[in-house]
């Protein structure tokens, strides 16, 4: 198998680009994306720069919730391929000098795996009941769940069965889709049979795993009620549901397993979380004997304001070096609202600098696109200034926007029906790339019924337009990752806040970095000979150019 040089800490700088395999490329032509695809489209990310590749779940799976359903961790899902194929693209993906990360799901797995099957064919109390979380219900006749749990997807968290001999039984655990049966993390069965998942694809070379709902694994015991009216709220301390401290022993479990893999050829193996959690809380999945890395969700939920950014980069790199961990920053992914579309809403996110921000609606607000546009292209230069790690979703890097009008019948999220077509769900930031041609499907299939439609408004911002565009996404994306990987101040390491007005963010970065963006009005005077790029073309005076209004500049210090 093909490796590439061992680096120790790779992720600490890295920049990971997020494939989301149903939607990146179909080679085949049955309107759905595969691992081919992938093989055959490696080129655009070394095209682009990055480090590595985070692949979303490729597992068998029936897809009721886009693939986080797994019916079996250690083998391919033949709509994306076959483990032959897994092997190709790690080898491939190696050659090239990229990395491997692919999804773990350990909180749940599809009513379709084999021991949920085992589950629902055995007796309350058995052996293979104990795998998940069966409980008796509440009520006169157990007709009531078993504690007042709500589903993230909508209603309830718990779902009765109809045991073998046909009367209604015991209750099942589901935080997420009716068909996401929960893990029970205390059944040394459960426990073992991860170790051989992880070492399973270790031993095939891939380079790392995104945890899935990392903090939601193990559930407090006795599993007692929410408090009235509290909401799930991940990001609420002393929630029975989430962040337990058993999580921990799990973590120093994996990173053990993962350290054994140090002198391989292919290097350190690494994790990296998923985690909605206060940046205090979030790090202590960071601490040297746990997890490598986890994804800073208040970066990505800020909203666009100089105050609220400040506060959550302040917060969590003090947070971040109290564990001696590096951050990793993302501003979207397969679970959120793109930000080209998010930053051109009237509230863009949540304001970390308020005690009590209020709540960002997306779905049907107007969207401002030139706008929003304009600020996405300088969120990512901050993104890849900041210390740390950085990953960038499939599409971020052509600028493309949420598909906000997605025809109801076509929607796939769970999230649509459970919550009674409220919630439209994530759909409208999984729809399939644009790669050639001024057409739908503009290159991405040879079939024109693509598992979700392609807007016909996308021709200019295909890769192949945006590839030879100087103002496009891709050329910007491209430029500033050529830049991160030759300029010694940037990746991992430390930042100083300089003095500047309350709506601008500007820190240096050793050794002779500086990156400014601007949220107000007036703009801010640099030497114009000291500017390495802009977001957008800057007026210039003479010897002074102006960084207006929501632009950012990267400079010579």
């Amino acid at each position: 198998m093909a490796t590439i040089p061992a680096a120790n800490d790779w992720w600490r700088s890295a920049v990971v680009y997020q494939v989301y395999p149903r939607s990146f490329a179909d080679s085949n032509g049955d309107g759905i994306g595969d691992i081919r695809g992938i093989i055959e489209h490696l080129d655009h990310l070394v095209f682009l720069g990055v480090d590595a590749l985070w692949i979303s779940p490729w597992y068998p799976s029936p897809l009721a919730d886009g693939g986080y359903d797994v019916s079996d961790y250690c083998d391919i899902n033949p709509d994306f391929g076959t483990l032959d194929d897994a092997d190709a693209l790690v080898t491939r993906a190696h050659e090239l000098g990229l990395r491997i990360i692919i999804d773990l799901v350990p909180n749940h797995s599809s009513e379709e795996h084999p021991w949920f099957k085992e589950a629902l064919a055995a007796v309350p109390g058995s052996p293979e009941r104990d795998r998940y979380i069966f409980r008796d219900g509440h009520g006169v006749n157990g007709e009531l769940p078993p504690n007042n749990w709500p589903s993230v997807f909508g209603g309830s968290a718990w779902q009765r069965i109809t045991e073998s001999d046909g009367t209604p039984g015991q209750w099942y655990l589901h935080f997420f889709d009716v068909s996401q049966p929960d893990w029970n993390w205390k059944n040394p069965e459960v426990v073992k049979e991860f170790d051989r998942i992880l070492k399973f694809w270790f031993d095939r070379g891939v380079d790392g795993f995104r945890i899935d709902v990392a903090n939601s694994m193990v559930k407090e015991s006795g599993l007692p009620d929410l408090p009235e009216n509290e909401e799930i709220g991940e990001l609420v301390g002393n929630s029975p549901m989430w962040d337990q401290p058993g999580l921990a022993p799990i973590q120093r479990r994996w990173r053990a397993i993962a350290d054994e893999y140090q002198d391989t050829p292919e290097g350190p193996r690494m994790f990296v979380a998923e985690a909605y959690l206060p940046h205090d809380r979030l790090v202590r999945y960071l601490e040297p004997d746990r997890l490598h890395a986890s994804f800073n969700f208040e970066f990505l939920l800020s909203a666009w304001s100089a105050g609220s950014l400040r506060t959550t980069i302040t917060e969590s790199l003090a947070a971040h070096e109290s564990v001696g961990a590096s951050a990793t920053w993302v501003l979207g992914n397969h679970d959120n609202f793109r930000p080209v579309s998010r930053y051109g809403k009237q509230i863009s996110g949540l304001d970390f600098s308020d005690p009590a921000p209020p709540h960002a609606q997306f779905h049907g607000t107007p969207t401002d696109i030139v706008l929003g546009r304009r600020r996405a292209r300088a969120a990512v230069m901050l993104e890849l200034a900041l210390p740390g790690g950085a990953y960038v979703y499939q599409g971020e890097e052509l600028g493309l926007p949420e598909v906000e009008d997605l025809p109801d019948d076509v929607l796939q999220d769970p999230t649509w029906e459970r919550s009674e077509h409220t919630d439209r769900g994530r759909d409208g930031c999984r729809v399939p790339l644009p790669w050639s041609g001024s057409e739908a499907p503009y290159g991405w299939s040879s079939t024109d019924n693509t598992w979700l439609p392609i807007p016909n408004t996308w021709a200019d911002w295909t890769v192949e337009a945006e590839k030879n565009d100087p103002s496009s996404f891709l050329t910007l994306y491209r430029t500033l990752l050529a830049e991160r990987r030759d300029n010694p101040a940037l990746g991992a390491g430390t930042m100083r806040w300089n003095d500047s007005p309350d709506d601008v963010l500007d820190f240096s970065r050793e050794p002779n970095f500086r990156c400014v963006v601007n949220f107000g009005d007036d703009a801010v005077l640099v030497m114009a000979d000291s500017v390495i790029v802009a977001s957008a073309s800057l007026e210039n005076h003479g010897e002074l150019a102006l960084i207006g209004r929501d632009q950012a500049a990267w400079l010579r210090s």
